[in-house]
């Protein structure tokens, strides 16, 4: 038996290095864990030809491991409250070698839920020698820098066999216990980016790297939430990517009710404020206006302006003097928010919003934007739009991205969703087509959706169909293929007529083939609308990341109930795009 002191020696030169280096194992039951105390055993550890396990306290409660996926959420909370992106830099080369052991497995850390034993305030260890020997310890020691540098601490050494299997039946008791938690595997993710972290000195800088997550992972819903789940990653990165084109991003999110919308469309806004120096706005229903501001505010710590009606409030509810109806157009933050109704009542101030540029448009509740004369039977009467319509129209023209939202595109008839499609169109023709496309005739393309019609059997009118818009190569190999074979990049969207006769044999026949289903699958909106119902998500798995897409259970931010049927119900499943 050997006693320590570190009043009378270095613990970490005395015992702890000396018997980790070359050992085979290394058990340890610590009331508390920390990377510090790499800086004190980083170089015995690498030495070992075996592993670390460590057993340690937690925050936990017992009702956070009830499951895996409560316990990873738990831990993720705990790690993130910790604010490890705020160490120093001395702090990097111990967290480098805190990743590589993690990672590779020469480490692993468990830990315990405080509720169960209380605070772990036992601390032991058994070490396997590398002359295969063994011996265990006990004392007032954590796993710190500071417990075996600074710290007044005690050790008592014991080698005989009695001692060693006492220590280890403890540690495999809490080690094996069903409540001891595996280190989440976010928590060694992060540790990885936290160590090739970088700070970019300005927004400026920010879009010539341009990854998108670097912005969103230390946002409060990364950091303080779940984050984002499966289906609003998705649909953030289709706007994000799309806006870096030069056709913009322009997309009707028709999600169900309850999954999220707002944050998809936030968080889009948001990179897009960093790509871009054009402001952003929003149009919301009035009831919105502040609902909108307070999420982005404490989910994404995002700064914006509301339009009261007559001055901006910022999201520290900060007053800009009045300025009359011209003041919306001196928005102090790059994203302000306003209230359709100052739209729809046909206002001086909506006006002013006409006489902007902007890098997006965000139009939530966008079913409020309609015509006046729809008719269920008469539907393609020259349309009558309302206020809220007829402004989207002309913004369209104004803004480099637009992104409409709405749970009910179509409330009376399909040409709603028709009308909502020809906005985000906004003659670009990449959604639509020239102006002589039949897609912009919906008494002929809306009975194509539908399925109630096929494509023309001549050849050339199909190609017309097909070609005025050619959809993208990531949207079928098909079109891959025809794309290169005319020899167009992925921005030509529309080659001419005569191309039908440069086409090879072989891709003729996979036109006469794909136009069997071209209308109700490859359609304008199937690519311009993103829908996806809660039953879809919730028993779907993503089959690259094995998790599932949504689960009602612990969806924090984006609860909600579900709307019932109406008329779009029979095109949805034909025509809406499910991810």
């Amino acid at each position: 038996m050997n006693r320590f002191s570190s009043r009378q020696t270095p613990l970490d030169e005395s015992f702890l290095n000396q018997r980790l280096k070359g050992a085979i194992k290394y058990d340890r039951i610590a009331g508390y864990f920390s990377s510090s105390m790499l800086e004190v055993a980083g170089e015995a550890i690498e030495s070992m030809t075996g592993k670390v396990r460590i057993i340690c306290n937690s925050d936990l409660e017992i009702k956070d491991v009830e499951t895996a996926r409560a316990a990873n959420y738990a831990l993720r909370r705990e790690w993130c409250s910790f604010e490890p992106e705020k160490l120093d830099s001395r702090s990097k080369p111990r967290l480098t070698r805190l990743y590589q052991f993690l990672n590779t497995g020469k480490m692993e850390v468990k830990v315990l839920p405080s509720d169960k034993f209380g605070l772990v305030h036992g601390k032991a260890g058994v070490i396997t020698l590398a002359d295969e020997k063994q011996t265990s310890f006990l004392g007032s020691i954590n796993e710190t820098y500071s417990a075996w540098k600074l710290n007044y601490e005690l050790l008592w050494e014991d080698d005989s066999a009695e001692a060693i299997a006492w220590v280890q039946t403890e540690f495999d008791s809490l080690w094996q216990n069903p409540l001891a938690v595996n280190l989440a595997d976010f928590i060694i993710k992060d540790i990885g980016r936290i160590i090739d972290r970088q700070v970019i000195p300005s927004v400026q800088q920010w879009p010539e790297e341009a990854n998108p997550a670097s912005a969103v992972i230390e946002t409060p819903v990364y950091r303080q939430e779940y984050g984002l789940w499966e289906h609003q990653k998705y649909f953030v990165k289709l706007a994000f990517e799309a806006h870096q084109k030069p056709s913009g991003a322009r997309y009707l999110l028709a999600d169900q009710v309850g999954l999220g919308k707002t944050m998809q469309l936030a968080m889009s806004a948001m990179l897009m404020a960093l790509w871009g120096d054009r402001p952003i706005l929003i149009l919301v229903p009035k009831p919105l206006l502040w609902q909108w501001q307070e999420e982005m505010k404490n989910l994404l710590d995002m700064p914006s302006a509301v339009w009261d009606g007559k001055r901006w409030i910022d999201e520290n509810a900060i007053e800009y003097p009045a300025m009359g109806a011209v003041g919306i157009k001196k928005c102090p933050r790059q994203i302000g928010i306003v209230s359709q109704g100052l739209v729809t009542s046909g206002s001086e101030a909506s006006e002013h919003l006409l006489k902007l540029s902007y890098e997006c448009v965000i139009v939530d509740e966008s079913h409020r934007a309609r015509r006046k004369n729809i008719k269920l039977d008469q539907p393609q009467d020259t349309p009558e739009p309302n206020n809220l319509l007829a402004f989207l129209e002309k913004i369209s023209h104004n803004t480099h991205s637009l992104l409409l939202a709405t749970a009910t595109p179509v409330q009376i008839h399909p040409i709603e969703a028709w009308d909502l499609l020809r906005v985000l169109d906004g003659e670009r023709e990449f959604i639509f087509g020239k102006p002589w496309s039949s897609w912009r005739f919906p008494e002929r393309s809306l009975p194509v959706v539908m399925g109630q019609e096929e494509l023309p059997d001549d050849d050339l009118e199909r190609w017309n169909w097909i070609r005025n818009p050619l959809p993208p190569s990531d949207s079928e190999r098909t079109f891959q293929m025809l794309r290169r074979s005319l020899k167009l990049d992925e921005n030509t969207y529309i080659p001419q007529p005569e191309t039908w006769q440069q086409l090879r044999l072989s891709d003729k026949r996979r036109v006469k083939d794909l136009a069997k289903t071209f209308g109700t699958h490859h359609n304008p909106y199937i690519r311009h609308i993103v829908h996806r119902t809660r039953e879809f998500l919730e028993n779907t798995i993503n089959p690259e990341t094995k998790v599932q897409l949504f689960t009602t259970c612990q969806s924090t931010a984006i609860r909600g109930k579900t709307r019932g049927s109406h008329p779009f119900t029979s095109l949805s499943s034909r025509c809406l795009w499910h991810c």
